[in-house]
């Protein structure tokens, strides 16, 4: 019998940020993950990168994990172009206007997941768990009960669910959900430019929806995320390399020269999910096992982040009583509102760039030029991209 004061379901970056950084305030841990220990990062570049915000940067810096990050591979960003196919509209803005020595980072999940790892395997009173499934979960007033499928049970004061969007955990506890189809599909690939992205991250909303040229380590390399309509999205597919390398730079505009296509294509469905409620006794959701929320803006992962360091935070507070009720509270009240606050922002960005609408279009391309020339509505908008 194993016991801890926090048992943690997914081996992802954000259960493994939340394991590390409540293993460093001497709280003790265990981390259940079903699939496979990773292997070292590959010398070509993951599908699954995230914009990683200056707050999220902050975090990975405390944590002692951003200098593996940095050792791997990752590049810094330091100018945003922010433009709409339709219409006149567009917004840049950089790091020197916002006195900052950079506006972001992209990095590979597997680097992100792997230096956490690397990390918490420094822990003593943390304990990584992979190839492990749990059979059944029971909670009483005070304890969660966690029974292994090997046959060995954990005893934790709290049980934390980071089992991803389609969450086994949510599902038992019965929280409940809100679901809503984006009725996009988000097209992911690695693709060389002839010209230099120079440390631009690029976003083109086009009519059927937006496509990012996010920058990688090479400077001639970026990581893409087009989201699109299934349709259009199944056509992407089925294209032989020399068309849809076409397709790119046609829709990209030529920004970075010709396009060519350096990885295999893989997309999945977009939806938004949102649990009504977060907590259930001494059981609490986090991470997309909370919220998802549609990556035009590459927030998720920084949500998940966001969501782990609250926890950290107030756990680490809690001297009379571990993982109180009032604790935990708070925790979902404030993540709540963070979550929903960006959920409504993503919906009504998809919503108003969508399209071919005359009206829609004359508003997007009044509004950004608006943003793109008043400072102080600039830096604020540019604030909010970087998690400041």
């Amino acid at each position: 019998m194993k016991q801890v004061q926090v048992c943690i379901v997914g081996g992802g970056c954000v259960g493994l940020t939340l394991a590390l950084g409540l293993a460093k305030a001497n709280i003790s841990v265990a981390v259940l993950d079903a699939a496979p220990t990773q292997a070292s990062p590959s010398d070509d570049y993951g599908l699954r990168v995230s914009a990683l915000s200056i707050a999220s940067q902050t975090l990975l810096e405390q944590l002692n994990v951003w200098p593996h990050i940095i050792a791997e591979r990752a590049c810094a960003y330091t100018h945003m172009d922010v433009r709409d196919a339709d219409s006149f509209g567009k917004i840049t803005f950089n790091n020197e206007q916002l006195e900052l020595e950079h506006l972001g980072h992209i990095v590979e999940n597997d680097i992100i997941r792997f230096a956490l790892i690397k990390e918490l395997e420094q822990q003593s009173n943390a304990t990584v768990m992979f190839d492990t499934e749990y059979q059944q979960i029971h909670q009483s007033e005070s304890d969660v009960f966690i029974n292994l499928k090997t046959g060995e049970p954990i005893i934790a004061k709290l049980l934390v669910a980071a089992d991803g969007a389609n969450s086994a955990i949510r599902k038992q506890f019965n929280m409940a959900l809100s679901f809503k189809d984006y009725d996009h599909h988000a097209l992911v690939a690695t693709v060389k430019t002839k010209e230099s992205h120079a440390n631009t991250a690029r976003q083109v909303f086009l009519p059927t929806g937006p496509l990012a040229f996010l920058p990688l380590s090479d400077e001639h390399t970026h990581s893409i995320v087009w989201s699109t309509s299934p349709n259009h999205c199944d056509e992407l597919l089925a294209m032989d390399d020399t068309a849809f390398n076409k397709a790119v730079m046609a829709a990209i505009d030529g920004q970075c020269g010709l396009c060519e296509v350096q990885s295999k294509r893989v997309a999945f469905p977009l939806k938004m999910r949102y649990a009504q409620q977060w907590v259930n006794g001494n059981v609490v959701l986090m991470g997309d096992a909370a919220h998802t929320i549609h990556p035009l803006a590459g927030l998720g992962m920084n949500l998940g982040l966001k969501d782990a360091a609250y926890l950290i935070e107030l756990l680490s507070q809690d001297a009379k009583e571990f993982a109180s009720t009032r604790t935990l509270r708070d925790y979902e009240r404030t993540r709540k509102l963070d979550a929903q606050k960006h959920i409504a922002m993503m919906q009504g960005l998809k919503e108003l760039f969508e399209g071919a609408n005359p009206i829609k279009k004359l508003i997007r391309g009044v509004g950004l030029s608006l943003v793109d020339n008043l400072g102080p509505i600039k830096h604020l908008f540019a604030k909010e991209a970087i998690g400041k």
